[in-house]
This record gives structure tokens, C-alpha cells and sequence, in this order.
């Protein structure tokens, strides 16, 4: 699960999967997101915040304009977009960062996509617009897939709902013209996970998920299990992130979605040290 793998992505890119772990920051271009809402809703300010993610070694920056928090207020496809695709479009053309676009919507993936973005998010799992399967189908847009339990009734056990789930989004992908290759799964921790230990549980069992075949990426960033866990509040849950994500890159996660880049780059150094010393390990004759 750590040998390389080349992440094909829109406009030519890629990025090289595997052997070392790879930072997502996280840029909420919004009033309202649970831990950073209004931080970064000026264009100067949201891109001033992309260059210190980029500094501190993120290699995507993932830009948002609707707040995914619970009972968070929607947007219009309007609003989204004008909140996004002028940070987008100013990012575009940089060869020392990629540019993910976090929407569930068709149409704002297709536009931001057009401005320049590599990445699709959709945190609805290709299940609330199917269309967006098509955006990255036709644009070489490398797609990530997350898991959700909002609006449906879940599985008992937390795998075989991940896999009930995402194995219907792939279907959708596949459907769709959407190249495996170009696939990424996330489990979507927080999302309609209803207490800390299930978030726990499936952190625990997390290794499980490599039966569905695909690259997977991980969101723990300052979420209410980690604080359950710390005690602390959200922009103070740095450190707590930071251990989760060496706990889900020992068992094989390959992108890290966060808020605080440079604790968790620490961190995943450390985490990437012990792979290479556990891969040299098994090179070595018996």
C-alpha cells in the first residue's frame, strides 16, 4: 500500500502517491465553516493563507464555498462560485501546488476545473449530483470520492457501510467514463458519524477499507471526535489531528486533508521514516 503510484489529474498533472504521505490544505472560502468561518473570505486573505499552506509543504490546496459543518446553510451554485473561482483562477498555472475543488455540484466542478482546478471533492460521494462523475470523466480531473451517512440510513457496522456506500460511488464513477486510476476514496470521518467512538471505530478498523482497491485520503482535521478525545477546541486541536493522522498513515492512507499544515507535515515526517524503516525491513533476506 506505500509503493508509488502516479495520481493522474486535470491539465496534465500528477502526483506521486505511496511512499510519502501528501498534505491537503484546507482554504474555506465561507462565512461559516465550523472551525476557520470568515478567516479567509477576503480574496487577499484566502490566497495569503494558500501561499503559508503551500510554505508550510501542502501539495494541494483544497478551495470550498459552502460550509460542509452539520446544519451548515446552503449556497446557491452562484454564490459558491464566486466565492471559489477567482481564488482558483489566481492559484492556476503555479507548478509547486495542485488545486482541488471541494463541491458537490456539476456545474461549479466543471467551471473551476476550466479556471484551472486538478481535483474534484465531493463530499456527497457522487451520490447527490451524479453529474459530477461526468466533469471529471471528460476533464482527466483526478476525483475524490467520500463517504457520508447524512440523509440516509446507515449500516450497523461501520465497514460494511463504507463499503455499501463507496462501492455504489464507484459504480457511479465507472458509469460515468471516470478512469479507476483517477479514483481516491475517503471514509469521511465526521460526516453523520454519530459519536466519537464510531469515528474511534472506524479509525481502529481502518486498514479494512484497502479491500476497495483504491488510493484513500483521510479529513480528521480539528473534528468534534478529536475533541471529545482532547478536550480542546477546535483551532487548538492541531497536535490531536496531528495524531491521527501517524495512527491512519501507519495503516496506509496516502493524503491528509487539514487545516494545520505544518504540525501534521511533522507528524506524517515521522510516520513516512517508519515506513521506510518497516519496507527496508522486509527487503532484507530471512
Amino acid at each position: 500500500m506505500f509503493q508509488p503510484l502516479q495520481w493522474p489529474l486535470a491539465h496534465g498533472r500528477s502526483l506521486e502517491l505511496g511512499p510519502v504521505a501528501r498534505l491537503m490544505g484546507v482554504l474555506n472560502v465561507t462565512p461559516d465553516s465550523f472551525s476557520d468561518g470568515g478567516l479567509f473570505q477576503q480574496g487577499d486573505d484566502a490566497l495569503a493563507q494558500a501561499e503559508r499552506m503551500i510554505g508550510e509543504g501542502a501539495s494541494i490546496i483544497d478551495v470550498g464555498g459552502e460550509s460542509t459543518r452539520p446544519g451548515g446553510a446552503a449556497v446557491s451554485a452562484a454564490e459558491e462560485q464566486a466565492r471559489i473561482l477567482p481564488v482558483i483562477e489566481a492559484l492556476a498555472g503555479r507548478d509547486d501546488v495542485l488545486i482541488s475543488v471541494d463541491t458537490y455540484r456539476e456545474e461549479t466542478a466543471r467551471l473551476a476545473v476550466a479556471a484551472g482546478a486538478h481535483i474534484v471533492n465531493d463530499v456527497w460521494g457522487l451520490q447527490r449530483e451524479p453529474g459530477i462523475a461526468r466533469v471529471a470523466a471528460e476533464t482527466g480531473a483526478g476525483l475524490v470520492v467520500m463517504h457520508t451517512g447524512r440523509e440516509r440510513l446507515k449500516l450497523d457496522d461501520v465497514i460494511e457501510d463504507q463499503v455499501a456506500f463507496l462501492s455504489r460511488s464507484l459504480e457511479i464513477a465507472r458509469q460515468a467514463g471516470v478512469e479507476e486510476r483517477r479514483i481516491l476514496l475517503d471514509p469521511g470521518f465526521g460526516f453523520a458519524k454519530e459519536t466519537p467512538e464510531e469515528n474511534l471505530d472506524l479509525m481502529a478498523r481502518f486498514g479494512e477499507l484497502s479491500g476497495l482497491g483504491r488510493p484513500l485520503l483521510v479529513g480528521t482535521s480539528r473534528k468534534r471526535f478529536v475533541g471529545a478525545v482532547t478536550g480542546r477546541e477546535p483551532a487548538e486541536r492541531g497536535p490531536g489531528t496531528a495524531a491521527t493522522s501517524v495512527i491512519l498513515r501507519l495503516q496506509g492512507a496516502v493524503i491528509f486533508r487539514v487545516h494545520d499544515v505544518a504540525i501534521n507535515m511533522d507528524a506524517l515526517r515521522f510516520a513516512d521514516a517508519m515506513v521506510a524503516r518497516g519496507m527496508t525491513a522486509q527487503r532484507k533476506p530471512a
